[in-house]
């Protein structure tokens, strides 16, 4: 069984940093690709990065770029993504989910079957 867990988030000041762990268990991550996603109320669950562990491949957002980054474990299953420089329009809850294979350049989220259960990042202005 796929299971997935993320951990990390909480409540931040403009500016501030965050690190968000997914942890990944019950099957073989070596084969998979880890998609970082974030959603507000009303509105899409959009791409934020990824990280494949089949084949190094990443994405990242351009949103985000130069102020996240991301980084896998293979030996502890887990991809990190590192928040620095957050911003209020960062504020989302935050999900990773799994995909066989490599990031695609524009990850969409009905290509993920499997998701963690979200962590709430919010950042104050």
């Amino acid at each position: 069984e796929v299971r997935l867990a993320e951990s990390g988030g909480g409540l931040v000041q403009t500016g501030g940093s965050l690190r968000l762990s997914c942890q990944a268990s019950g099957f073989s991550f070596g084969k998979y690709a880890i998609g970082w996603f974030r959603q507000v109320p009303g509105k899409e669950r959009q791409a934020v990065s990824c990280f494949s562990f089949s084949d190094g491949s990443t994405y990242m957002a351009d949103s985000v770029q130069g102020r996240f980054s991301i980084s896998g474990d293979n030996v502890k299953g887990t991809v990190y993504l590192q928040m620095n420089s957050l911003k209020p329009e960062d504020t989302a809850v935050y999900y990773c989910a799994a995909i066989i294979g490599y990031c695609s350049p524009y990850p969409m989220s009905y290509e993920y079957d499997n998701w963690g259960q979200g962590t709430q990042v919010t950042v104050s202005s």
